[in-house]
């Protein structure tokens, strides 16, 4: 099965519709409906090695926790001399052990292709994460990248909305699903429609039977539409059933200019 959550977890505008009670337990009431999140505010602020500890005793034991890589690798550094970051990153993620989901590295947008600062990073991570790879800047898209990704094991991240290419394409067991919002005026808002998550269900179940596994993350957080979407996307995930073509029907038209 497919592992579905959100882009984060912590948002005041979400008590009520989805939170009751004291914010130090929103990570209990998230985890007891959901079993894996995005962790965003990793990006802003590496979180210390004991709070990965502390989140590893406190989440379920088939809980899975994506993490995002820091800001100070993908956007400062661009990847460069990645071996300081990529030394803290791996403490922080090996302390999450059993509740380890993937590494996540979303590249500044208007970072332009490099296949050798990107084979250098990709070389010098630990076996044992599970690299994504969010490729914002169009240039990346291109066959060389992927044959990249593909002999390292990283995942592409497949993008909808929030003005980025809706790309289709796996690159390792793993795929990895980002989920912005439909709406073409707001980055990271609205809510996908029925019609719209039927879509993506069918997309996750191909993926599946092709053997991959699959996580999928909504960002579209404004009015909670990350978490309904969320929660509408696990019950209409279909039993295997003939699939529509494997075809996107969004339109890319360039990279976004804010980062999440």
């Amino acid at each position: 099965m497919a592992r579905i959550g959100t882009s984060g977890w912590v948002y005041p505008h979400w008590r009520g519709a989805v939170y009751e009670g004291d914010q130090r337990t929103w990570l209990d009431q998230y985890a007891a409906e959901f079993d894996t999140v995005e962790l965003n505010g990793s990006f802003y602020r590496w979180p210390p090695d004991a709070r990965f500890a502390a989140w590893r005793e406190r989440l379920p034991g088939a809980f899975e926790m994506t993490v995002k890589a820091p800001r100070g690798l993908t956007h400062a550094r661009r990847l460069r001399e990645p071996e300081t970051w990529i030394s803290r990153v791996g403490r922080g993620l090996h302390e999450l052990r059993g509740r380890r989901g993937p590494l996540l590295v979303q590249l500044h947008p208007q970072m332009e292709r490099d296949d050798a600062r990107l084979e250098h990073f990709l070389t010098a991570l630990p076996p044992w994460i599970r690299p994504v790879v969010e490729l914002r800047h169009p240039s990346w898209t291109d066959e060389a990248v992927f044959s990249i990704l593909e002999r390292h094991g990283a995942a592409y991240c497949v993008m909808s909305g929030a003005h980025l290419p809706c790309i289709l394409r796996a690159t390792a067991r793993l795929v990895y699903v980002r989920l912005h919002g439909p709406d073409p005026e707001h980055l990271y808002g609205g809510s996908y429609s029925d019609d719209d998550l039927a879509w993506w269900a069918e997309r996750i179940r191909e993926w599946e039977r092709a053997g991959h596994e699959v996580y999928a993350y909504f960002n579209n957080d404004g009015e909670a539409h990350a978490v309904h979407n969320a929660r509408t996307l696990k019950r209409m995930l279909p039993p295997d059933a003939a699939p529509s073509p494997l075809t996107c029907h969004e339109v890319p038209v360039g990279p976004a200019d804010r980062d999440r």
